[in-house]
């Protein structure tokens, strides 16, 4: 497999670490899943929209310096910000307590959209965790979410907005889809995603507590320290795709999309190239984001737990690195501590930053970008001297227009734009 350079971040942010417990997430221990292991081949769903809907302001030319603006306060603990593909008045907010919130043409809307939180336990690296929009949400009304119940277990759930136009939805309609059930508090992964096939994605962490004692990241036994990638159009709860990389491999879960994932706690897809971003938080030593290129057909080794980055992890030295892909950016824990996986930039404000990729680091703050280009990192820079607000930032996310938006745990949401 391809084992990408790895880039080094080498100058320090300023330290601005916090002394609250860490959204990001860790632990899986799978025993019981919903899932379907049907080898049906799936009728292929429609894919994503892959552009924007249009600019909303004036283009600007060259590499304007950026600056944050309030979208929006007083949520509270936000951990996701998700737009529907085409929507223009409507951002929803993920609460990590259990409600997604409205925010209709900048004002947050009183009643929940979803409100779940008699069913979450909530708190650390706890609660609900990350939202994904059907790409067909417009017509059908169908998204889904991944929480964690009052037991600590993972639950991956469909809702259902009827009309896809309300701005409340009844959690009668929750259909599971897979159920974790969880040995730990810690380490719970999160993300979600669409890919351009119209196949959902979901991030898993390692199973925890520390240091994945299981070694469930390079066990392809166990749906833990892995990317998933299953059908929600088809079977029942879900088929898994005919072109998944493991579906013929003996003992492993069909799921699985890639592997050797510690805390996979923010996926993205860029959606012309088709490639996935992955923020996976580190151990002690190193925060990484990972690639798996549009190109490939899933089937990645991240490392985890014989790295931890690029470095060695389990042995401390010698391992055996071959058939591992490399992150393509690492940073130590000098600069930051909680790598905050973002997205890639494609709204028309700023043309020059197109097919940028956005990130954070949970504890100092950092904003910082680069651009994937033939297998590696290109064009670092930090832009947290220019942003002002920022003390733990959780997501970042898309409007309809590609246009820039990182989510604070403070309980803001802020715009990126030209200063």
């Amino acid at each position: 497999m391809t084992r990408h350079p790895v880039v080094v971040f080498s100058r320090r942010c300023a330290a601005r670490f916090a002394g609250a417990a860490l959204l990001v997430g860790l632990a899986m221990a799978l025993s019981a899943c919903g899932g379907s292991d049907s080898t049906s081949n799936p009728t292929p769903a429609a894919s994503a929209s892959t552009s924007p809907v249009g600019c909303s302001a004036t283009p600007i030319g060259g590499q304007p310096t950026l600056t944050t603006t309030l979208f929006v306060s007083g949520i509270p603990s936000p951990v996701d910000f998700q737009v529907p593909a085409g929507e223009r008045a409507r951002a929803f907010v993920v609460e990590q307590g259990g409600r997604i919130r409205v925010v209709r043409s900048g004002t947050l809307v009183a009643t929940p959209f979803l409100d779940i939180s008699s069913k979450i336990r909530a708190g650390g690296e706890q609660g609900l965790l990350g939202l994904a929009f059907h790409p067909q949400y417009a017509s059908n009304g169908r998204f889904y979410v991944n929480y964690t119940d009052r037991s600590g277990d993972t639950h991956i759930s469909e809702f259902r907005a009827s009309p896809p136009t309300a701005d409340a939805v009844d959690p009668a309609t929750e259909r599971e889809l897979l159920f974790v059930r969880q040995p730990f508090a810690n380490h719970n992964g999160g993300g979600l995603a669409f890919d351009n096939a119209g196949r959902l994605l979901i991030a898993l962490g390692d199973g925890g507590s520390g240091g994945d004692p299981l070694n469930n990241g390079q066990k392809l036994g166990t749906l833990l320290g892995k990317i998933l990638r299953i059908d929600v159009d088809a079977g029942s709860p879900y088929v898994v795709p005919a072109d998944n990389p493991f579906r013929a491999t003996a003992g492993a879960h069909p799921e699985i999309w890639a592997y050797g994932l510690r805390n996979p706690f923010r996926i993205a897809i860029d959606r012309p190239t088709g490639d996935l971003y992955i923020g996976d938080v580190g151990q002690g030593r190193i925060e990484e984001v990972d690639v798996d290129p549009g190109s490939r057909r899933g089937g990645l080794n991240y490392g985890w737990r014989i790295t931890e980055g690029s470095r060695c992890f389990n042995p401390s030295s010698g391992c055996d690195t071959s058939g591992i892909t490399m992150p393509i950016y690492e940073y130590s824990h000098g600069e930051g501590c909680s790598v905050t996986g973002g997205v890639v930039y494609r709204g028309c404000r700023v043309p020059a930053l197109a097919g940028t990729y956005f990130f954070a680091d949970y504890c100092s703050a950092f904003v910082r970008s680069l651009r994937f280009a033939n297998g590696q990192a290109t064009e670092l820079r930090d832009w947290t001297s220019s942003l002002r607000g920022l003390d733990s930032p959780t997501s970042f996310g898309l409007d309809a227009a590609g246009e820039l938006y990182v989510v604070d745990q403070d309980g803001e949401i802020y715009r990126l734009e030209p200063s």
